[in-house]
């Protein structure tokens, strides 16, 4: 048996990087998963690779910065499994780096949207989805929004108010049956990590012993934490933000 046998679920994201390995583990543990990702392409390699594999998949386009977009892709959900029990916001995208002195409002605005305004929007229609039977939601959050990071004030930041805004709306739902927690990763091995090694060389070997454990965490370590808080193994966990990180938080 698997830890999501029954249940049917929804992964933002879920094109490439975590995303995808996060669709890939609620298939594996039992789950019918509704891929969802603004690239239609990746979208549908991540579908295929879980029905080849034996698993149960559609996918949803959607446009998580898009308030008609996310409401959509619920209601499709709807339609086609007829509930939702579980579903994981991992679609985020940072729009830039830099000193605050130097930051465009714009990009700063973008970021915002893309990593916290959407995840709110996700959360509004899937709770509202979940409300007669009860689920579990897991955000994914960062380690940046732990400790802060310098230059990257405006995902830090973002991702930050991801944080509260799992410990409030848990706090609203609990009595309701929806648990909501989010996973903050460390340092992990994604097409957009091994990119950016690509174009910065000199940032790789400190970013790669930015954990304790002296290594990158992989796509798969952070989709067994989704996969666990999303499961009835962990019916008294809500509210919590949990690293998954190799001790980066830590070190």
């Amino acid at each position: 048996m698997g830890l999501l046998d029954n249940k049917i679920g929804i992964v933002t994201g879920s094109g490439q990087g975590i995303g995808r390995a996060i669709a890939l583990s609620y298939a594996l543990e039992g789950a019918q998963v509704v891929v969802s990702d603004i690239n239609d392409d990746m979208g549908e390699e991540t579908t295929q690779l879980i029905t080849a594999a034996g698993g149960s998949a559609v996918f949803i386009h959607c446009d998580v910065g898009s308030e008609e977009s996310v409401k959509t892709l619920v209601e499709n959900t709807l339609r086609h499994f007829g509930r939702l029990d579980i579903a994981c916001n991992s679609a985020a995208l940072s729009r830039g780096s830099g000193p605050i002195h130097q930051y465009e409002r714009a990009v700063f605005d973008q970021t915002l949207d893309m990593c916290l305004t959407n995840t709110w929007l996700c959360m509004k229609y899937e709770i509202a989805a979940m409300l007669e039977r009860g689920g579990a939601i897991v955000n994914i959050s960062s380690n940046a929004s732990l400790r802060g990071q310098a230059y990257n004030t405006a995902y830090a930041a973002a991702k930050a108010g991801v944080n509260i805004l799992t410990k409030s709306s848990a706090a609203e739902y609990g009595a309701r049956g929806i648990r909501i927690n989010a996973v903050s990763p460390g340092v992990i091995r994604t097409p957009g990590l091994e990119k950016y090694f690509a174009e910065q060389p000199d940032k790789a070997d400190g970013l790669k012993k930015a954990a304790v454990m002296n290594r990158l965490g992989e796509p798969s370590e952070i989709a067994d934490a989704v996969s666990f808080l999303s499961s009835n193994r962990a019916s008294f966990i809500t509210g919590q933000i949990l690293s998954v990180d190799g001790g980066g938080a830590v070190r």
